[in-house]
């Protein structure tokens, strides 16, 4: 059984990802090349590394300090999905709120995690008074199709560190 719950900054350590497989196959993704959205073989396997692990450790502590959305899944007791959303609002008009990590183990994609993470950060950031979640998105056409199904679409307003920080990545917003 699933259960959802805030995570505290106290329980944000390397221990907590003990039993999570970030592993993703990627073989098509989706990128956008003479502002056209093209589709590319690009195959490789996205893993993190022990340096990956201490930077997102250190990206959601800070996401805690400063009042953002940490929300985790857990079965049997073990981390198995997490989103983040940071508190600060941005755009031309503060209108989006940064939905900054979500992540389900891969034993444990296909049963609605990444959805219920989803909607409980779209819910949050509506209540932090944002208009729209923003979202720097992995090309991978799976990860594509999952925010294509939660109702993203490519952003208005890029966000220029995103892009800077991962060329490839699809820049989507949500509307709340």
């Amino acid at each position: 059984m699933i259960q959802y719950r805030e995570l505290n900054i106290g329980e944000i350590n390397r221990e907590l990802f003990r039993n999570f497989i970030r592993r993703q196959k990627v073989t098509l993704c989706r990128r956008k090349e003479h502002n056209s959205w093209v589709l590319k073989q690009d195959p490789f396997i996205d893993d993190w590394s022990e340096e990956d692990y201490q930077i997102l450790i250190q990206c959601l502590k800070h996401t805690a300090l400063t009042g953002g959305f940490l929300y985790a899944a857990f079965c049997n007791e073990y981390l198995k999905g997490f989103v983040s959303v940071e508190s600060e609002p941005f755009g031309a008009a503060d209108e989006y709120l940064d939905l900054s990590s979500i992540h389900v183990s891969e034993d444990m994609r296909g049963k609605g995690i990444g959805k219920s993470l989803f909607y409980s950060a779209k819910e949050w950031a509506r209540k932090k008074g944002a208009s729209k979640l923003y979202i720097s998105a992995h090309s991978a056409i799976e990860t594509q199709s999952f925010y294509q199904s939660m109702g993203c679409v490519e952003a208005e307003e890029y966000n220029q560190k995103h892009v800077e920080a991962e060329p490839f990545d699809c820049q989507l917003e949500c509307i709340l």
